[in-house]
């Protein structure tokens, strides 16, 4: 019955990020061009959050990307820079909250995007959380909860 129920909770959840995600991916998040996303997750992951990096309030050099793949009950996250260029500080993570079940990470000197970094969708009464950064300015989010 457990199972049953976490399945639909899941369900109802993935169902609502989805959403979010849809809308947000579409969105330009400024008049600046909008950053892709370079499928850095592999086949058969769905953009369900983007998260942009602010510079400034009309500049984004990077977006931080949450992906869902359904059949394999993952998400994954990667930052990814708007402009390709010289190597620069970046990062990417992905945790649960209010209990971590041990944040993911990838950062480094990069050129076009770090991650990606995976993590099994969360349990009941948990949430996923995100952050993403490129050089000195950062991202944070909080998703939906199950």
């Amino acid at each position: 019955m457990k199972s049953t129920r976490r399945k639909a909770a899941t369900a109802a959840v993935l169902a609502v990020l989805a959403l979010g995600g849809t809308l947000a991916a579409t969105t330009p998040a400024s008049a600046a061009t909008p950053t892709r996303y370079n499928g850095a997750c592999g086949a058969g992951y769905d953009v369900i959050r983007a998260t942009p990096v602010h510079s400034s309030q009309s500049t984004i050099p990077a977006t931080t990307f949450v992906t869902y793949n359904s059949s394999a009950g993952k998400v994954c996250a990667v930052t990814v820079r708007t402009n390709p260029g010289p190597r620069v500080f970046m990062e990417v993570t992905l945790d649960t909250w209010p209990h971590s079940s041990g944040e993911v990470k990838d950062s480094g000197s990069y050129a076009s995007y770090a991650g990606p970094v995976y993590k099994d969708v969360p349990d009941d009464g948990q949430c996923l959380t995100w952050s993403g950064s490129f050089d000195i300015y950062y991202n944070s989010e909080n998703g939906n909860c199950t």
